[in-house]
Formats: structure tokens, C-alpha cells, sequence
């Protein structure tokens, strides 16, 4: 594989990895504009995106079991070509039920990504654990800007073109990543080009039961917060700022896009030290930041929410490769399917709480202590993982 081809796979890696973040949050801005032009509650507006963010985890695992039977480019070309058709469709919204299954059909094409890109990625990485890092910053990113692109779009030209002109641009993309695999300029290669050690079966079932639990407290964290947050800082210090909608989803996307940095260091980390370790440490750190900002009703929020996110992101790559050393190739789609039907399946949980917790309490004040909980838990589960063996490369798989 040519090293053309390598950075070809990062660079379409990323993208689609900003993009299932991106399109999948586009509503938790947009919807600060509908309550007031539908004139709907934003509990009952924000249950509306619930199917679609439990659809993009749980259809993760069938995603996974096609990119390892079937084809990873094919699902990949699917994934951009989809989601950016749903995302059109959703524009064209004229009931709240329209928006359920428009913002459904985005979750169902955004559950490609995970399962078959981040395995894909590591598979054609010469230097996995720093791709990794990298392609987390796209993530991170996605995530920024999704607060920023649909502010700006709905308040220049209309919440639709919130959902219009992203979906153009991701079918834009999956024609260049069709070319661009019909030219031979990117190439899928057949195993990993850097292999990764095999492990004692022992470790394996120990590095699962730990990873279950810490992967989904990490997806519960991840999505309460990519959620909820652009109403917590609308609730906290909203009419002060200048812009108004704008200036909230800045907020946002200045905390994600801050923290995107933190991926880098995490992929750095997770090269260099104990994958176990650096995992823990990520996860028992979020507790005494998340309390600090329950404390916050400033702008400096923002700071504390930046540190909040970075923890999170900052264990992804340990996180990954921790699922790469301890999966069969051949196997990886349909394990990475099952990490993501916890990460953003299961724990869209963490999605229908937001709502919840703003209809019981009238603001989003108790998420803060929701988030500290757990975000413990994750770190009491990387205890579970097993010690990383000096002879882990010379280890056979028992059967």
C-alpha cells in the first residue's frame, strides 16, 4: 500500500467521522429555533431525535457484520451518500413527525460510520494508535461545529438550510471517495500493516466485561453532554450573550473544537504507555471537572466544559486500540459494532435523560451529577482490564 493511499484512508476516515457526529447533532441546535416557530415545548421537540440516536447506535452491529462479509468501501461510499441524502430529506420537514423520520433515517446511514471506518482506519495505519488521535479530532470537530454550522445556517437562512447544505456537501464527498477507490488511488489492504499482538484468552474475557462497562459510561457521558449542552449554556448565561443563538452555538463549538486537541494527545498516549492506564486516568479525571462546572453560571463554563470534553475524547484511542489488541481481524467490524451499540445504543439513554431531566426540574442543573456518576463508574470498570504482559506479542489466542 502506497503511503498516498494511507493518507487518502485518514483523510476519508476523518471526514466521516466528523460527519456522524455532525449530522446527528444538527437538531440539538436547530431545535432552539423550532420551539419558537412551532410554538412546541423543547422536551417534546428534543424527544424527536431520540429513535434516530438509538438507531445510530443499534444498527451499529448489523453495520459492522457488512463491512466484514460484504465490503468496507462499499459501506463507506454508502455512509456518505446516505446520510447526506437523509439530512436533505429531513430539510424538507413539515410536521414534527416528518422531522422523527428524517432525523431517524440520519441516525440509521450515521451508524455505518463507527463499526466500519474507526477498524478500517487502524487496518491500513502504519502507525494505528497516532491515526487514531488524528481521526479523533475530526470526530471532536464534527461535534464542534455541528452547534455552529446550524446556528449560523438557520439564522441567516433558515433552519432548513441547517439540514440542505451539509447534505449536499457529504454526497459531494462520497462521489470523490467512489472515484477515488475506482482509480485505485485509495486501496483496502488485506491485513493489518502493523500487526497488532495476540492475546492470552484469559486477558480477552477480562478486557471485555471491563471494556462493556467503561465503553458505555464513556457513550452515556459523551452524548448527555454533546446534547444537553448548548441549552445548559443557553440556561446559564444565554441573554448575556451578544448574538444570541449564534454566540451559544459558538460556545459549543469553542469547547469541542478546544478539546479536539486533547485526541492528539490521547493517540500519543495510548503509543507510548499503558493503554489500560491512560484509559483509567481519562475516566476518574471527568469526576472533580464535571462538579467544578456545576458550580459555574458564567461564560466560564465554557472553560470548565472544554476540560469536561477533552477527558472524554482523550480516551478514544486508548480505548480503540484496546478493542483492536484484543479482536480477530476478521472479527473487528462486528466487535467495533457491538462497542458502538453500547457508545451510542444503549447509551442514548444519556440523549432521552436531557429531556428528561429539563420536563422534571425545569433546567439541566442535575445532568452535572448524572455525568460525575458516571463517569466514576467508567473508571472503577478499567480496574477490571488486564495488566498489559511484557510477552503480549509472543502470546498465542487459546481457543
Amino acid at each position: 500500500m502506497t503511503r498516498g493511499s494511507t493518507a487518502l484512508t485518514l483523510a476519508f476516515s476523518g471526514t466521516a467521522h466528523a460527519f456522524s457526529h455532525l449530522f446527528v447533532l444538527l437538531f440539538a441546535t436547530v431545535v432552539l429555533v423550532l420551539e419558537a416557530e412551532w410554538g412546541i415545548t423543547y422536551a417534546e421537540l428534543q424527544w424527536l431525535s431520540v429513535p434516530g440516536f438509538v438507531l445510530f447506535g443499534f444498527g451499529a452491529p448489523i453495520c459492522g457484520w457488512l463491512g466484514d462479509r460484504w465490503s468496507t468501501t462499499g459501506m463507506m461510499a454508502l455512509f456518505f451518500v446516505g446520510i447526506g441524502c437523509a439530512s436533505i430529506l429531513t430539510g424538507f420537514a413539515d410536521s414534527p413527525t416528518a422531522i422523527l423520520v428524517g432525523l431517524t433515517t440520519v441516525g440509521a446511514f450515521a451508524a455505518i460510520y463507527h463499526p466500519v471506518g474507526i477498524p478500517w482506519l487502524v487496518k491500513n495505519s502504519r502507525e494505528p494508535a497516532r491515526a487514531l488521535g488524528i481521526n479523533g479530532v475530526f470526530g471532536s470537530l464534527g461535534t464542534a461545529f455541528a452547534a455552529l454550522v446550524a446556528a449560523s445556517l438557520a439564522q441567516e437562512f433558515g433552519w432548513r438550510a441547517a439540514f440542505f447544505v451539509p447534505g449536499g456537501v457529504a454526497i459531494l464527498i462520497g462521489l470523490a471517495f467512489v472515484w477515488a477507490v475506482g482509480s485505485k488511488r485509495l486501496v483496502d489492504s488485506e491485513t493489518d500493516l502493523k500487526p497488532q499482538p495476540a492475546p492470552l484468552a484469559a486477558d480477552m474475557v477480562r478486557a471485555f466485561s471491563g471494556l462493556a462497562l467503561a465503553v458505555l459510561c464513556t457513550g452515556l457521558v459523551f452524548q448527555s453532554t454533546s446534547v444537553g449542552l448548548p441549552k445548559i449554556f443557553d440556561e446559564r448565561f444565554g441573554e448575556d450573550a451578544v448574538g444570541g443563538l449564534v454566540a451559544v452555538g459558538g460556545f459549543v463549538t469553542l469547547a469541542y473544537a478546544v478539546s479536539a486537541i486533547a485526541q492528539i494527545v490521547g493517540g500519543e498516549l495510548a503509543g507510548r504507555y499503558s493503554l489500560k492506564w491512560v484509559y483509567l486516568f481519562c475516566q476518574f479525571s471527568q469526576v472533580p471537572v464535571v462538579l467544578v462546572a456545576f458550580l459555574l453560571h458564567s461564560p466560564i463554563l465554557v472553560v470548565m466544559a472544554t476540560f469536561m470534553i477533552s477527558l472524554n475524547v482523550m480516551s478514544q484511542p486508548a480505548e480503540n486500540m484496546l478493542i483492536a489488541r484484543y479482536t480477530p481481524l476478521k472479527w473487528r467490524g462486528s466487535v467495533f459494532g457491538a462497542k458502538f451499540l453500547l457508545t451510542a445504543g444503549v447509551s442514548a439513554a444519556g440523549v432521552a435523560l436531557v429531556p428528561i431531566i429539563h420536563s422534571w426540574t425545569g433546567s439541566l442543573d442535575a445532568l452535572f451529577w448524572w455525568l460525575a456518576g458516571f463517569a466514576a463508574i467508567g473508571g472503577l470498570a478499567c480496574w477490571i482490564l488486564p495488566k498489559e504482559r511484557a510477552d503480549t506479542a509472543e502470546a498465542p489466542v487459546l481457543a
